[in-house]
């Protein structure tokens, strides 16, 4: 793969750490990045917006900002907006984009309008969590049913509600980490997830990665801490089925806006192999552990040179005017 001079990148921040819940999953993913970054010769430097005052970027002369922070002051738009306002080209999907997919109640009204498939849900904003409305959402989405805070990541606030009497404790659970609630119709099948690199027309889906956890309970501990979790790339499913899957996550991308890099999770249902869109990932995790570097092996492309990609797609959404 042609890249460009690392030293042309000038002094990069590799922004990692960051308040939201998922602080210690962007350390170790940020740690990662940083290491790799400068292996390949890179004048990288670690960046904590948690301790740092970021128009201390701009002070200190950084050229380009690597964005491996993961939720709410992240990946939310936040980080982006003031990037843009400091000019300083920065990784990933910009500021709408951003917003929009960590918001997966407007991201799934996104998607279902423009016909992508992804479970049936309710949301129950802050003024809809009497008793009675907790209750009757079973009625509706059926169980077992999924209750998780629309606006976190990596399972954080995530129960698998399997009758009526745990939904109140699932929601509050979810309300500790978003004032709204999104429950979301449970599809019994397998879980697979597929990275996207690039913008535009030269966007590209990698291989996907199937997901085989104990007893299905792909949550946070095991996600991050355990070898419990199965992955599985090349997924071993039928080419007409991994290419749908290619397919879909590739139009999810495209319809919320995403530039750079993003990694779409869907559940391939059961009973007639249908896949569901679950949700998208705009600053997806780095670790160890992490799925968008191991389908990136898969396709030829070490993590180093994953890294060095990604920060070389750099950039603000006030350069993107005209780009398809």
């Amino acid at each position: 793969m042609s890249l460009v001079d690392p030293k042309a990148f000038g002094k990069v921040a590799v922004l990692f750490g960051g308040s939201s819940a998922e602080r210690e999953i962007s350390i170790l993913s940020g740690t990662g990045v940083l290491e790799a970054l400068r292996s390949k010769g890179v004048d990288a430097h670690a960046f904590d917006p948690a301790e740092r005052e970021l128009v201390e970027l701009k002070h200190e002369g950084f050229a380009r900002c690597f964005i491996v922070l993961h939720g709410r002051h992240g990946e939310d738009g936040t980080v982006q907006g003031a990037l843009e306002l400091l000019g300083i080209p920065y990784t990933g999907s910009g500021v709408m984009a951003s917003s929009v997919a960590m918001d997966k109640v407007m991201t799934k009204r996104i998607w279902g309008a423009d016909g992508l498939p992804t479970p049936r849900y309710v949301r129950l904003a802050f003024d809809q969590q009497s008793r009675e409305q907790v209750l009757a959402v079973p009625d509706v989405l059926g169980l077992p049913v999924i209750v998780k805070p629309p606006r976190e990541g990596s399972s954080i606030g995530v129960t698998k509600v399997m009758g009526y009497s745990q939904m109140q404790d699932a929601v509050n659970l979810a309300v500790r980490y978003d004032p709204d609630v999104l429950c979301e119709e449970f599809i019994e099948g397998e879980e697979v997830t597929c990275a996207v690199l690039g913008a535009g027309l030269t966007a590209e889906a990698l291989p996907v990665v199937r997901i085989a956890a104990p007893e299905g309970a792909y949550d946070y501990q095991n996600k991050y801490f355990t070898d419990e979790v199965k992955y599985h790339c090349p997924a071993g499913l039928p080419e007409a089925e991994e290419m749908e899957i290619r397919r879909l996550a590739l139009a999810a991308y495209h319809q919320l806006g995403c530039r750079g890099w993003g990694r779409a999770d869907l559940m391939i249902r059961a009973a007639d192999r249908k896949p569901f869109l679950l949700e998208m990932n705009t600053s997806p995790g780095m670790t160890t552990h992490s799925l968008v570097p191991m389908s990136a092996r898969a396709a030829g492309i070490g993590y180093e040179d994953l890294c060095l990609r990604v920060l070389a797609a750099a950039g603000l959404d006030s350069d993107a005017k005209g780009r398809p």
